[in-house]
């Protein structure tokens, strides 16, 4: 039951990050945007949100009731919705999620609007999640603190992640269809996510050290590495660092080399290293989430007597 819980919050953060990034991705990289699947993407993101979530329902509703998975009726269910935080969030989630998945039959006539309401939409379902983790677990402004500070850090993160993997779309479109304007569209949308990209790093640094200072303070850093939810974490910020440098390389070397093969037509050549370093950056991204799903799970080290 454990793992399961495990699973399908890494399934949601990665769908809902997704639900997040892509939309908002296309609105700002109107270019790019005609090269992505999005009416498929948004689709699929919103109905295998909807999917996670009812799995993730009946997981915990499950535990709350002491029941194996296959007992679970409804008076559990309505128990966990009517009686809980999670409740509640859950279903503001369904709604925004049934939202986002309707946006996306208005895309061709309407993009713009469209691509608005499908990251609206992503973005409130991503910060539902909020409710599900250790931001609800003080009280009072330092209880706000917290829950500000962690719906904060899982939009940015959404961002981010859902960048990526529009970028790494971008980048593994077969050698015979990435001509010089494809080429072109990506280098330029490479350069245009520097600065949201910045702003994304940002808040992340930010929201990561009051999320830090409530979930271990300065009494909890010798335990770091002696616990398993400390070595999580260090493993997390370890990747993050990763992910830093990658997109370091990928702002002030790869994007500028891009440029260079493009003028000299060295098409190939242009984008085998910018592969691997998106490809490395996001599946970083994946594993932090997948931590980030564990880590959610444990007792944080403030509450270790």
């Amino acid at each position: 039951m454990e793992w399961l819980g495990v699973a399908v919050r890494f399934g949601l953060y990665l769908d809902l990050a997704a639900a997040l990034g892509v939309p908002f991705f296309a609105l700002y990289a109107r270019d790019a945007a005609a090269l992505l699947p999005l009416r498929g993407a948004i689709r699929c993101a919103g109905f295998f949100g909807i999917m996670l979530s009812l799995a993730g329902l009946f997981q915990l509703s499950a535990a709350m009731a002491g029941k194996p998975l296959v007992e679970v009726d409804a008076v559990d269910l309505l128990a966990v919705l009517t009686g809980m935080a999670f409740g509640t969030a859950w279903l503001v989630r369904s709604a925004a999620l049934v939202v986002l998945a309707a946006s996306a039959s208005f895309l061709p006539a309407r993009p713009i609007a469209a691509l608005g309401i499908a990251s609206a939409s992503g973005a409130v379902a991503l910060a539902t999640l909020a409710w599900a983790g250790h931001g609800v677990m003080d009280e009072g402004a330092i209880g706000w603190l917290h829950l500000g500070a962690d719906i904060a850090h899982l939009l940015a993160a959404g961002i981010w992640i859902g960048a990526l993997l529009c970028l790494l779309f971008l980048a593994v479109r077969p050698g015979r269809r990435a001509d010089s304007d494809h080429l072109r569209v990506l280098y330029h949308t490479l350069d245009g996510f520097a600065v949201i990209g910045s702003a994304v790093v940002a808040v992340l640094l930010l929201t990561g050290l009051v999320n830090g200072w409530l979930l271990v303070g300065p009494a909890g850093l010798v335990l770091l590495p002696v616990s398993l939810y400390g070595q999580l974490l260090l493993a997390k910020l370890a990747l993050f660092a990763v992910m830093l440098g990658l997109a370091a390389t990928n702002r002030y070397r790869l994007t500028p080399a891009l440029a260079a093969r493009i003028d000299t037509d060295d098409l190939p050549g242009a984008m085998q290293l910018l592969r691997i370093s998106l490809a490395l950056e996001t599946a970083c991204g994946v594993v932090v989430l997948a931590f980030v799903a564990w880590l959610g799970t444990l007792q944080p080290i403030v509450s270790m007597g």
